[in-house]
């Protein structure tokens, strides 16, 4: 028998709403472009021991091709994210279990998601249902993790403190070894201990922001077509750098085009020298099959740019991202440049085979559930490998717990964040409470506003008109 802990809540509510937002230029992922995105945002009420209740916020982009690269059509694909968002909506309405939201929060992802997803999968509740049941757990993991994110808040707001204030001891009935395991002779326990443990013991109030140098981002003049927007924003990267202060690029690349990719490599990276970059980081977006492919752009960058070869402080998952059935061995990779787990970070087991694979390093995202990554950052650090928070382009409330995150585990250099590239307008009811989050200055965003408790939104204070909900039950 489970005992009471005086500290737990029970979700008794949720309301869903999708906003859209359209891109001021295309993003590049992989073998297609996002120009427009659709954010779920979730409010769920939660209710303490004593009887009180609080509302708490949590939203994430349905970005449809970074979570379901797919030949489906797009709108196929969008529409099943959003009938799928009101599935989980129900399902989390109906789960009256009461608990830390990190425990709430894992067993609803081990235990009702994974049934939620395969009867969504197989009931076809779209139009036609055409390809519904092709649905990546990618996908289920970023639609959930808004009612999570939700969740976190709502705690942290139902006892009046900072949502990180909530992870050490006497917050909860369970322990880490209730989540986690070590590796096999790894030697690494996880009884006794709390998630503190594994974070900074006081959040950093400034982060170097890594800007994200999509495929089809112009870089030199020669590039443009004439047809880039004209809105008070930068087009061309040397502008951007010299705006914003930048010192840490972030280089999309196809996996498909050696030559190609290595020359954008090049330009992006001599082009930064010449304007006081500091780092680089190559990622492929899951389009490798073979290591040779990074490793052989990797000895030519070596061989003829040692400049730019220091200066590129990891590789971003090159490699399809379903670990089961692509076990790639990396260490080819790795022993070159730190390689880093993204898409495939599904959570800790995932990244528990990944190091077995080789690879030695983790990009956090919110997207996949504020209790995943704190769970996956812990088991990373236990097992010695090294952390980094990467962005899904969040806009709005979503680049809030963003980065929190980063703000609060050892990342190896600051947060990627990049929706003040593509969509800077969406935010800007947020931007008004935050300026500091919204802008890169000197390189870097700030934290200083982020205040009060929970994840420190101050929702009250933003002047921003909702839609109709799409989901209203409790």
């Amino acid at each position: 028998m489970v005992r009471e802990h005086g500290r737990d809540c029970r979700v008794t509510g949720v309301t869903v709403w999708f906003l859209p937002v359209t891109t001021r230029v295309p993003l590049k992922f992989g073998p297609e472009s996002l120009t427009t995105v659709t954010c779920a945002r979730v409010r769920l009420r939660v209710v303490g021991r004593d009887g009180r209740e609080v509302e708490g916020w949590g939203e994430t982009p349905l970005s449809v091709q970074w979570v379901w690269p797919s030949a489906l059509p797009y709108a196929v694909r969008h529409e099943a994210l959003c009938f799928f968002a009101e599935f989980v909506a129900r399902g989390w309405a109906h789960f009256g279990d009461w608990g830390h939201p990190l425990e709430l929060g894992h067993d609803f992802a081990t235990l009702l998601l994974p049934r939620l997803w395969e009867d969504f999968r197989a009931s076809r509740l779209t139009t036609g249902g055409e390809g519904v049941d092709g649905m990546p757990w990618l996908a289920a993991l970023v639609v959930c993790s808004a009612f999570d994110l939700a969740l976190h808040d709502a705690y942290g707001r139902l006892h009046g403190v900072p949502v990180y204030a909530c992870y050490g001891p006497g917050w909860m009935r369970r322990d880490l070894g209730d989540f986690l395991a070590g590796a096999p002779g790894s030697g690494v326990r996880f009884g006794g201990r709390t998630v503190s443990e594994f974070l900074r013991p006081r959040r950093v109030e400034s982060l170097r922001a890594w800007h994200l140098v999509g495929g089809l981002d112009p870089v030199n003049e020669s590039e443009l077509k004439g047809d880039e927007p004209k809105d008070g924003h930068p087009v061309l990267l040397r502008d951007w750098i010299r705006r914003d202060g930048l010192r840490c690029l972030k280089v999309k690349l196809r996996g498909t085009d050696p030559d190609w990719d290595y020359r954008r490599l090049v330009a992006v990276g001599r082009m930064g020298v010449e304007e006081g970059v500091e780092w680089l980081t190559a990622d492929f977006n899951c389009t490798v099959s073979d290591p040779a492919y990074v490793t052989e752009i990797l000895d030519r960058l070596r061989d003829e740019e040692a400049r730019l070869y220091g200066s590129l402080l990891y590789v971003e998952q090159p490699f399809p991202y379903e670990l089961g059935e692509h076990a790639i061995d990396v260490r080819a990779v790795s022993a070159r440049k730190p390689l880093f787990l993204d898409e495939s970070a599904h959570d800790w087991r995932q990244v528990a085979l990944g190091r077995e694979l080789g690879w030695t390093g983790v990009a956090l995202k919110t997207c996949k559930t504020q209790t995943g990554a704190l769970l996956s950052a812990c088991w990373a650090q236990a097992h010695g490998m090294t952390l980094m928070v990467q962005d899904l382009t969040n806009p709005m409330l979503a680049q809030v717990p963003h980065v929190l995150l980063a703000a609060h585990v050892p990342t190896i250099m600051g947060v990627e964040t990049n929706a003040m590239q593509f969509y800077p307008e969406a935010s800007a009811p947020e931007a008004e409470v935050h300026p500091g989050l919204y802008r890169r200055r000197d390189g870097c965003v700030r934290l200083e506003t982020v205040t009060g408790p929970g994840f420190g939104y101050r929702v009250e204070e933003m002047r921003r008109e909702l839609p109709t909900p799409v989901a209203e039950l409790g």
